[in-house]
């Protein structure tokens, strides 16, 4: 039998492969302005919003957007969701999936290069690298300099600053489920809820961790957006994209002086590696690494400028523009790229729920009733052959004011009505109740219809407001008597 030589046998690939460190280098240019400003809106955005005050009257929080998860309301500005309504946030859910697939089948993965809390975080701790330790060659050196004094407390200091980063984003969490202002009064003497410190901590460890040390291995390893993404991706699609029909062969301006055959574009300077965040090759094509910040185009855009070539060398590109450059035919106009039947599907579909969710918004019905009828007994027959019914009722009242609503049977002739609360020999025809502000008032109501109009039949009950502001709720339901189907006799002796 031949033995197989062992020095044959391929070795296989390790399932892991330990970090390289990536130090961006500074770099200024019109996509990384725009880096600044995007981090800046969702920055003031997350930190600002639980402070900005609303005023709903004296009967509802004072906080714009709140998640009041003891009362089960969800408060954005004047728009106030409640348990029953969650769909309004399925619905609001829904449209944000569907944009980032408008978004991302439009101009790639713009939300994961603006946009994502793992690069608005990683960018601002990076920028924090840069204000301490100083630039990609400054860090570099720091980072293979041996352990000394000098280096241990610099590096105790921006972890210091890391952790205060941190702090804040976890804290500024806490204040969207309950008053900003008075959260954070509990907070610091110690009397907010154990919960409260608990989410603070877990966001404190995973903000400082994610965003400090993990950075771009969040992106390429841990998140499932960028595979969903490479789906979603079509030869429409702008992606950042090196043109190497004209960058190859690439060689130095000294290689270039010095070769018999002429090279492409680009000089190999290596500034797109260096600029980026998650330290690809964008040289290499399309990678799953690549977020599309477009940082390596500012690079490449500057460097090009340098040597008095064309910028664009890298830039956003869709496939089928990439391969008619090639074939050096002009890059197809914006707008015939963006209003192709594929996008124009998405945003019709994201429109059209974004309509159907305002039109319900506001046709919803701020008082609303609910009748569950008692069905043991079905009925009750009294003395003299008069026959009751027990129905319960859940008022809801969801304005900010409180409300009077005056109870009646339509469509059941004779009918009285009383409550727990009434003497029986005091039931009427109709009956007032008062709903609180922004609650739900539950009334135990019973009918009475006297010997010679007992019968099984159908009928509704409303609730109509006493000022005649709004609707008026109306329940459809039944009249059990003698004579139904499922015929229920009690005695009951005055």
């Amino acid at each position: 039998m031949n033995m197989m030589d062992p020095n044959m046998l391929e070795t296989p690939a390790p399932l892991y492969a330990k970090r390289t460190a990536v130090f961006p280098k500074k770099i200024d240019g019109p996509f990384r302005r725009f880096k600044w400003f995007v981090m800046a809106v969702c920055l003031a955005v997350y930190w600002g919003t639980p402070w900005i005050r609303w005023d709903r009257g004296p009967h509802a929080p004072g906080q714009a957007v709140l998640v009041d998860l003891a009362h089960r309301r969800f408060y954005m500005f004047d728009i106030e969701i409640w348990p029953q309504e969650f769909y309004f946030v399925a619905g609001m859910l829904i449209m944000a999936g569907i944009g980032l697939f408008l978004v991302t089948s439009a101009v790639g993965r713009a939300w994961c290069g603006y946009a994502c809390p793992q690069t608005v975080w990683t960018d601002l701790y990076q920028h924090v690298d840069r204000l301490i330790d100083g630039d990609r060659n400054a860090q570099l050196r720091l980072n293979a300099a041996p352990w000394t004094p000098a280096k241990f407390a610099r590096r105790m200091f921006k972890w210091g600053v890391y952790l205060g980063i941190a702090f804040v984003t976890g804290g500024a969490w806490i204040f969207y489920f309950a008053d900003a202002p008075t959260l954070q009064r509990e907070f610091w003497t110690g009397t907010a809820a154990p919960v409260a410190y608990a989410c603070t901590g877990i966001l404190t460890f995973t903000t400082f961790w994610l965003g400090g040390f993990m950075r771009e291995q969040v992106c390429i390893y841990m998140c499932p957006w960028p595979r969903i993404q490479t789906a979603m991706l079509d030869e429409n699609s702008l992606t950042v994209t090196y043109k190497h029909w004209r960058g190859e062969p690439r060689g130095s301006l000294k290689e270039a002086k010095g070769s018999a055959n002429p090279l492409g574009d680009c000089i190999d300077c290596k500034q797109c590696v260096a600029v980026c965040p998650t330290g690809i090759d964008i040289r290499e094509g399309p990678q799953i690494g690549c977020i599309t910040c477009a940082l390596c185009v500012d690079a490449c855009d500057r460097a090009m400028a340098s040597v008095g070539r064309p910028r664009g060398l890298i830039d956003y590109c869709t496939l089928v523009d990439a391969d008619r450059e090639t074939k050096g035919e002009p890059a197809r106009p914006a707008v015939k790229v963006l209003l192709r039947p594929r996008l124009i599907a998405y945003f019709a579909v994201w429109g059209g729920i974004g309509l159907a969710l305002l039109f319900m918004l506001g046709a919803r019905e701020r008082l609303t009733m609910s009748v569950a009828r008692e069905r043991n007994p079905e009925f009750v027959q009294l003395s003299g052959g008069a026959v009751r019914n027990a129905f319960t009722l859940a008022l809801r009242n969801m304005e900010d004011r409180p409300r009077t609503l005056r109870i009646a049977a339509e469509g059941l002739p004779g009918a009285a009505l009383y409550t727990d609360e009434m003497d029986r020999h005091a039931a009427r025809a109709s009956i007032d109740v008062s709903v609180p502000a922004d609650s739900t008032e539950k009334v135990r109501l019973y009918a009475v219809v006297p010997a010679d109009k007992a019968r099984p039949q159908d009928f509704a009950l409303t609730a109509t407001p006493l000022d005649n502001e709004g609707r008026t709720p109306r329940r459809e339901t039944h009249f059990a008597a003698p004579g139904g189907e499922h015929e229920h006799e009690e005695g009951e002796h005055e």
